[in-house]
């Protein structure tokens, strides 16, 4: 998928952590469902909260989406045109999508814990070091 707010096999937490993070609503990715293999998950987040709309492969290729309870079956013949329809107000989501989360090469979290390893070795001369008992 060449989508750069699709994410992969994302978990829920780490979702979570990266749509929350600066507290826009409208934010949003799409991730690999972790409880249904083959199902993607559309998430925005709305009020500090993470909504998650579940999004179905049809035959033939095409998309279609989960929103409210008794809304009618919406079908994308792709990823791109679903999102375009979610980037306008009122259509069944909690809120338009507003702002795509882009996937980053390395999780910014790893980034910064590496940061603080370096930071502890970085006036060693050698490339080993000693381990106390």
């Amino acid at each position: 998928m060449d989508l750069p707010y699709y994410h992969g096999p994302l978990s829920k937490r780490d979702c979570e952590t990266l749509l929350l993070e600066d507290g826009i609503d409208g934010n949003f990715l799409i991730r690999d469902s972790e409880s249904m293999p083959g199902v993607l998950c559309l998430c925005v987040s709305f009020k500090n909260f993470v909504y998650t709309y579940r999004i179905f492969k049809e035959r033939h290729g095409f998309y279609n989406i989960q929103t409210v309870e008794g809304a009618p079956k919406q079908i994308f013949s792709n990823l791109k045109e679903l999102i375009s329809t979610f980037e306008k107000p009122n259509q069944g989501l909690v809120v338009h999508l507003g702002h795509p989360i882009k996937q980053a090469i390395f999780c910014p979290r790893w980034r910064r814990s590496q940061i603080k390893l370096d930071d502890i070795y970085e006036n060693s001369n050698s490339d080993y070091v000693e381990v106390l008992p």
